[in-house]
């Protein structure tokens, strides 16, 4: 099929490579739920189960930049198309395997896959739409890794707790195979990019540019602003604010209907207005962590900022993800794929910040002031970005 059906301006092949997207994100976000029944089940600890969790998140972290030079090789579809396929199959391999590491293999080659899958697809979603639409291209890619943390992450679990640890993986494997096909049909055989011969010089040149890795830094420092948080959500609304277990899916929900938000209003603003949607969102996590960390006690104020700072988080995300192809528009497979490296970074770096204080016995509510200390470093990220600029422009 060579030809792209549109939705708006938009291809539909975009909103698939989101469908992708979630369905192999919710692998990563799914094991956090079921780590009991795992280390059970394979007789382990809790936190050498743990490790599993980071295996992926190293594959995923390291496999983007090296796997994107490869497949400079292939038409954008065929790279697709095999990351999907060597996800699959890995995800197959950690399910039949019966011992820990040949798991952990398993989930760090899912991981690799994963990275591949995105950094295309991301590079992918850019080629295949209008210049004043890219930025809402890549909100919509996104956005499917969204829908991966807040629902397709609890729904796995959901399906692992009433059928045994590998339930929700194999739902993972059938709606992967679903979006392969899916995205086999839709995406014609060439995208433009195809049509060049594949320059690693090229993209390597570009990776030179000190503007593009103040990009990468923001890219990783807003995420890790929002994600420490995030992370100790459950736990801060429990032990501080008080509130009732039975709540606590509402409440994510919630985070993920304000990332939505966020998202569709970044989608829109980061095309014209990039450095201005990217500066009120992390203004917007500064804030509502603040308030997460002064008004702790109170469940409703807290619950209100859960939902502000989804909607800040993601707010900003099309503007980070759409300065990276600016800056590098000669490069955009391997400039894509080092931006998903540092987003993955964010939330490999997240946790390990937010959990200092914890550690130093300053409860958990001092996870926000940490989101308040990234965030005003992602701002002054912005600031050193916005100079670059201006001394890059004087110099013409």
């Amino acid at each position: 099929m060579s030809s792209l059906k549109t939705t708006g301006t938009i291809p539909s092949a975009v909103y698939l490579l989101a469908l992708s997207l979630f369905a192999m994100g919710s692998a990563e976000f799914l094991m956090g739920g079921i780590l009991p029944m795992i280390a059970e089940d394979l007789r382990i600890s809790l936190p050498t189960a743990g490790t599993l969790i980071s295996a992926f998140a190293v594959g995923a972290l390291i496999g983007g930049p090296p796997f994107a030079i490869l497949a400079l090789c292939w038409p954008s579809r065929s790279a697709l198309f095999i990351s999907q396929l060597a996800f699959i199959a890995a995800t197959v391999v950690s399910l039949l395997a019966q011992g820990y590491w040949a798991i952990l293999l398993a989930r760090f080659g899912m991981g690799l896959a994963y990275a591949c899958f995105w950094s295309v697809a991301a590079a992918t979603a850019v080629q295949l739409s209008p210049p004043d639409r890219r930025a809402k291209a890549l909100s919509i890619v996104v956005s499917g890794l969204t829908v991966a943390m807040v629902l397709g992450g609890p729904a796995g679990t959901y399906i692992s707790e009433a059928t045994g640890w590998r339930g929700g993986f194999w739902a993972v494997i059938a709606v992967t195979v679903i979006s392969a096909v899916a995205v086999l049909l839709a995406l014609p055989k060439h995208t433009a990019s195809d049509a060049k011969e594949p320059d690693l010089v090229t993209e390597l040149r570009a990776m030179k540019r000190p503007a593009l890795w103040v990009a990468y830094a923001t890219t990783m420092f807003t995420t890790a602003a929002y994600m420490g948080t995030f992370g100790y959500i459950a736990a801060l609304l429990m032990e501080v604010s008080g509130l009732n277990a039975e709540w606590l899916p509402a409440v994510l929900i919630l985070f993920g209907v304000g990332a939505f938000i966020g998202l569709t209003i970044g989608g829109r603003t980061a095309d014209g207005q990039p450095r201005g949607t990217l500066v009120v969102g992390i203004i917007g996590l500064i804030v509502s962590s603040a308030i997460i960390a002064l008004f702790a006690a109170s469940v409703w104020a807290t619950v209100a900022m859960v939902f502000m700072l989804g909607l800040a988080g993601f707010l900003l995300n099309p503007a980070v993800w759409g300065r990276v192809y600016v800056l590098a528009p000669d490069a955009p497979m391997l400039a894509g794929a080092t931006n998903a490296s540092a987003f993955q970074a964010g939330l490999t770096l997240a946790p390990l910040l937010a959990g200092i204080p914890i550690s130093l016995g300053y409860g958990v509510a001092s996870v926000a002031w940490v989101g308040v200390i990234i965030a005003v470093v992602s701002l002054l990220l912005a600031g050193l970005d916005a100079r670059l600029s201006r001394t890059a422009a004087h110099s013409r």
